[in-house]
C-alpha cells in the first residue's frame, strides 16, 4: 500500500501514524488545510506535524496555504454550525486534493486524520473521501475510523509526550465562533 495520508494536525495525526507504523505502513503526509485561519495558526499547525514528520523519518508534503480560494468555495455557507454543510463542502476541497495529487504521485490509498476528530463528522468525511477518488479508479479511500482501537487515549498520551501544540478550535474563522 502507498498511503497519502492528508493531515490536519500532529495531535490527530501522531497516533494514527504509529499505528500506521506499526503495521508496516509508511505514510507520506499531505499538510492541505486552507481552511485554517488566521496564518499564524495554520504555521504553527504546520510546523508541528512538520516536526513529527522529520523525526519520524516520513516526508511530508506542504499543500499551498489558499485560504481565499477556500473562501471563495464556503461562500454561503458562512452561518452554517459545525458539522454542518460547510465542513462537509471543506472536507470534499481537502480530500479531493488529496486524491489529485495520490493520482500524480502514484499513490494507491488515501485516508485522512480527519476521522480522529470527536468533533468531526465521520459520515460526512467518508462521503467526501469517496466523491474525491471517484475520477481516480486506482486509488482507493480507506475509510477507518480513526478514534477506536484505543487511538483516542494514544492521541492524548502523544500530545503530551511531544509537547504539540493543542488547538481548541477547528481552525476556520467561523469555527472560532463557536469557543
Amino acid at each position: 500500500m502507498r498511503l497519502l495520508l492528508h493531515t490536519c494536525c500532529a495531535p490527530c495525526s501522531a497516533a494514527i501514524i504509529e499505528y500506521l507504523l506499526k503495521k508496516e505502513i509508511r505514510p507520506t503526509l499531505f499538510y492541505f488545510n486552507p481552511n485554517i485561519y488566521p496564518r499564524e495558526e495554520y504555521e504553527i499547525r504546520k510546523n508541528e506535524c512538520s516536526r513529527y514528520a522529520r523525526r519520524l523519518g516520513l516526508e511530508i508534503i506542504d499543500g499551498d496555504y489558499n485560504h481565499h480560494s477556500w473562501l471563495k468555495n464556503m461562500k454561503g455557507l458562512e452561518k452554517e454550525p459545525e458539522r454542518g454543510k460547510r465542513c462537509a463542502e471543506c472536507f470534499r476541497m481537502r480530500l479531493s486534493a488529496t486524491a489529485w495529487l495520490a493520482n500524480e504521485k502514484g499513490f494507491d490509498t488515501i485516508a485522512t486524520t480527519l476521522a480522529s476528530s470527536r468533533w468531526k463528522s465521520l459520515k460526512q468525511i467518508a462521503e467526501a473521501g469517496k466523491q474525491a477518488i471517484t475520477p481516480f479508479p486506482n486509488i482507493t479511500f480507506w475509510d477507518k475510523n480513526w478514534r477506536k482501537e484505543g487511538l483516542s487515549e494514544r492521541r492524548r498520551i502523544l500530545l503530551k509526550e511531544n509537547d504539540f501544540y493543542n488547538q481548541n478550535y477547528c481552525g476556520c474563522e467561523y469555527s472560532i465562533r463557536n469557543l
